[in-house]
């Protein structure tokens, strides 16, 4: 559950913001100021600041159509796809896909992440080569609104967050039309199959299976 458990952190600009972390959702609260000091200290031979407080790096491909709110950074061949809709608070790394119809917000997306199909990821960490499926959706708020916390069977981590969705592993493939409930962690390596309703911890090098039953990946 811990940052270095879950990422290489070579494959984000947030690496030293993540460092000073033990646990990657405690990222989540600063990460509107951290964006926008790195922001302004981008080099403006690569980057361009697009409107306020938006810089994207200049091989970016970004649809007309594509909405996006401050402050937020966009990488080095990252493309940001008809209607993308990002509220704001948004790293998003290099090589990555935001789909049509995809929702980010409060996010770091580490290089080649992939959320290209109608996808909500809100109040998230995704991991280097991280893929979601479509209509696949991070849940970041409990339907009783009180504070969430990340279960690993018998024990429990309050976070002291109201919105928390989940914290995806370097290499993780959420199957499409999966839900990923607040305070989810998923380890690296692991493959969730469509259709799932996930929370808690899933063990790095894993299936998540229909039904919720959890396979060591074997070989």
């Amino acid at each position: 559950m811990k940052v270095g458990e879950l990422y290489d952190l070579s494959h984000t600009k947030a690496d030293s913001y993540l460092k000073s972390f033990e646990y990657p959702w405690q990222a989540l609260s600063g990460l509107k100021d951290f964006i926008l000091k790195l922001g302004a200290s981008l080099d403006k031979d690569e980057y361009r600041e697009i409107s306020p407080q938006v810089w994207a790096h200049k091989s970016a491909k970004i649809f007309s159509s594509a909405y996006i709110g401050a402050p937020c950074i966009i990488g080095e061949n990252t493309e940001v796809r008809h209607c993308a809709f990002i509220r704001g608070s948004a790293l998003i790394g290099n090589g990555c896909v935001v789909g049509n119809s995809t929702e980010l917000k409060n996010v770091i997306l580490f290089d080649c992440v992939q959320v290209p199909h109608y996808n909500y990821v809100g109040d998230s960490i995704l991991g280097y080569k991280s893929h979601m499926g479509a209509g696949s959706i991070t849940s970041n708020v409990k339907s009783d609104k009180t504070l969430v916390t990340v279960k690993r069977g018998e024990e429990k981590i309050e976070t002291g967050l109201k919105k928390f969705g989940a914290m995806l592993g370097d290499f993780v493939e959420v199957g499409c039309n999966s839900v990923l409930n607040p305070g989810t962690v998923i380890g690296k390596n692991t493959n969730v199959y469509p259709l799932s309703c996930v929370r808690g911890v899933v063990p790095s090098d894993s299936i998540y299976k229909t039904g919720g039953k959890t396979v060591k990946k074997q070989g």
